[in-house]
């Protein structure tokens, strides 16, 4: 057995050695990784073992659980022992980086394994070395006599297509429906952006030649009381059949809005409800709804464009539908302002109004959750660790199983008072965390450039420059 300087985690059971002089961020780096869902082995002093070609990874007795946090001290933290490494890290700075490094190898012990050279400190550290794991792990076991493999990154990334090399591709339909006025049309016009060929209005009887043809490509279909021969089940027996095709991938899409909402656009663009006649708007609102019920309740996906921006639709429709999408949940995580309401499209909402408010800091108020001042003050709430730590324990909870459950994407909304200092650290620093794990995350501070408005209504004392109520 053998005694190295360095620090030691597990990811997905896989072993990571992380190489550093002291202070090099070897112990920062673990902790990002961990807080990613990594394990820890050792910190600092790690027990290297080789076994049948394979080096093994273990914690000596006396340190067993012990992480050094600068500033903190040293805690003590559930840890994995004897347990295979897969890949050797050197934490370097960042001038010696190199953008298209050469595959390289070290040899330990007897065995030669990966290594790869990381800046510590970039943002995007931890998610590439998990992304760099998980491909090694993907690729197989390192050659024992040397660890030359240029190719194996990218056939652990790239996805295969299976359908094309066996001949078959699998086109996409997307059934596009909902209230008159709710946004069809537009979403048509982006789901076109994105690679589909739109197609509006089109009688159904007409839809299975439309997407029976040999030359299998993503349709987008508008579909709704004005076309000829509608009617609810006659869209959900088409629905049922085309999922029935094993060539084609068929989902329906709802555009939903306020009732309210949907008159006054009526009224502002002086169009006619395709339903209301000579009676009032509101009245043809209350028929369509009615008889689209039951496709609300069938839809894939359902969009609310109430309060929707162009460019949060188009967001929202390329989250879902983009035809080049990875797999994966994909999150959308954004900061909003109570006083404005929630954002429709939340999944997961949380409200950081018990935080200390920067606003009543008349250094902070003009500043936002996006600057370090604002960021360090929030941070020194007594709320704020335990908080965060618990957030990102039920993150790391609910996360796979969402995905389990077939869900695509996922809508985080954190909201405070105004919605531009603590909705909005809070955002940052959650995002920072998913990214960190290797999540493919969206962020938008919905309400930050909003004017500053007085918070007469939250039952909140003037707090001093210090935090403290005055």
């Amino acid at each position: 057995m053998a005694l190295i300087h360095a620090t030691s985690v597990a990811i997905d059971g896989k072993g990571v050695l992380l190489r550093a002089p002291s202070g090099g961020g070897k112990s920062d780096m673990a902790l990002r990784l961990i807080a990613a869902g990594a394990n820890l082995i050792a910190d600092d002093q790690t027990a290297l073992s080789a076994e049948d070609g394979s080096l093994f990874a273990s914690v000596l007795p006396t340190i067993a659980g012990c992480i050094e946090f600068r500033g903190i001290g040293i805690r003590r933290l559930d840890y994995v022992d004897h347990v295979p490494i897969i890949l050797v890290v050197d934490l370097i700075g960042a001038g010696a980086m190199e953008r298209l490094p050469e595959p390289e190898s070290v040899l330990i012990e007897g065995v030669a394994l990966p290594l790869l050279r990381l800046d510590p400190f970039e943002a995007s550290a931890a998610a590439k070395l998990i992304l760099a794991v998980r491909s090694y792990a993907a690729a197989g076991a390192p050659d024992p006599v040397g660890y030359k493999r240029p190719d194996m990154i990218e056939s652990a990334i790239l996805p295969r297509n299976d359908a094309a090399d066996s001949g078959s591709v699998t086109a996409d339909i997307v059934l596009v429906t909902g209230m008159s006025g709710a946004g069809r049309s537009t979403a048509l016009k982006l789901l076109e952006d994105l690679g589909y060929e739109a197609v509006d209005n089109l009688p159904l009887s007409l839809l299975p030649r439309l997407v029976g043809s040999k030359c299998r490509h993503p349709v987008a279909v508008g579909i709704d009381t004005r076309t000829r021969d509608f009617g609810v089940d006659a869209v959900l027996d088409e629905i049922e059949k085309l999922i029935a095709d094993d060539g084609l991938r068929c989902r329906l899409l709802f555009m939903d809005c306020d009732d309210d909402v949907l008159a006054r656009r009526y009224t502002e663009t002086r169009r006619r409800h395709p339903l209301a006649g000579d009676r009032p708007v509101m009245d043809g609102i209350k028929l369509e709804r009615g008889l689209v019920t039951p496709l609300r309740r069938r839809a894939d996906v359902s969009i609310d464009t109430s309060s929707l921006r162009s460019g949060d639709l188009k967001r929202l429709l390329a989250a879902s539908f983009a035809l080049d999408a990875e797999a994966g949940l994909k999150l959308f995580v954004t900061s909003f302002s109570f006083r404005d309401g929630l954002p429709r499209e939340a999944d997961l909402v949380f409200d950081v109004r018990f935080l200390k408010n920067p606003y009543y800091d008349p250094s902070l108020r003009q500043l936002t959750g996006l600057d370090r001042a604002v960021g360090n003050f929030i941070a020194t709430d007594p709320c704020w660790p335990s908080f965060f730590e618990s957030l990102t324990g039920l993150l790391r909870v609910l996360l796979p199983r969402y995905y389990g459950e077939g869900k695509s994407y996922l809508t985080i909304a954190i909201g405070c008072t105004g919605g531009r200092h603590r909705s909005v650290y809070t955002a940052e620093q959650l995002s920072t965390w998913l990214r960190a794990g290797g999540r493919a995350v969206s962020l938008l501070h919905r309400d930050v450039d909003r004017p500053i408005a007085a918070y007469a209504a939250e039952p909140e004392r003037a707090l001093s420059p210090t935090g403290k109520a005055s």
